[in-house]
């Protein structure tokens, strides 16, 4: 194996250069799609669904809470 000149080294490191640059840029146009897909996932089904399911929880215990203090009232102590 001959030895590479300057000038064939710095032209080698300057296309690694730009091949890492590409891909670097690809990584982060396909990171950033990505990342807009999983906020409108979140957004679209993640964070009504846990609404819903707080709603939900909500209701039950008001419902039970209701039903403590009716208990509470008819077994006051006189």
């Amino acid at each position: 194996m001959s030895p590479q000149s300057e000038g064939e080294r710095k032209s080698s490191l300057d296309e690694l250069g730009r091949k890492i640059g590409k891909n670097l840029g690809e990584a982060k146009r396909n990171l950033e799609e990505e990342s807009e897909k999983v906020i409108a996932y979140l957004n679209n089904e993640v964070v009504p669904a846990v609404r819903q399911g707080s709603s939900r929880a909500l209701r039950t215990a008001a419902e039970r809470l209701s039903r403590l203090a009716d208990y509470m009232e008819q077994n006051r102590s006189k």
